[in-house]
């Protein structure tokens, strides 16, 4: 799941990004390499996603863990903290959600130690 998060993140866009440049020819940008992008970054992302779910099935198929206890977690909660929202915590939600935290944490540093400023000096 962690590979799986990692292509979803980083394989997917860069790949899309390279086929993309490759159909683009001279200077002068059209508008189907663009298209492209467009539709096929989040179609891929789509099929990453729903095979990473079924990978989380399986797994909590083969471990056993379909009866996982209830966790709530804070932004599922009631403002008036009636009930719980029901929605079980799996390994594929830390993954991601870890993976996400990395994601925005590398571009925070990237841009605020590495980006240099765009405004002329």
């Amino acid at each position: 799941m962690a590979i799986g998060s990692i292509v979803m993140w980083l394989v997917i866009p860069a790949g899309w990004l390279w086929v993309g440049s490759q159909l683009q020819q001279g200077a002068t940008p059209t508008l189907g390499p663009y298209l492209l992008l467009l539709v096929g970054i989040p179609v891929s992302m789509v099929v990453v996603a729903k095979s990473l779910a079924r990978l989380d099935r399986a797994h909590a198929t083969v471990t056993g863990k379909q009866s996982r206890q209830r966790v709530h977690l804070p932004w599922h909660k009631s403002m008036r903290g009636e009930r719980g929202s029901g929605h079980q915590r799996t390994v594929l939600d830390v993954v991601m959600i870890a993976s996400v935290s990395l994601a925005l944490l590398a571009f925070g540093v990237w841009f605020f130690a590495f980006a240099g400023s765009s405004m002329p000096t």
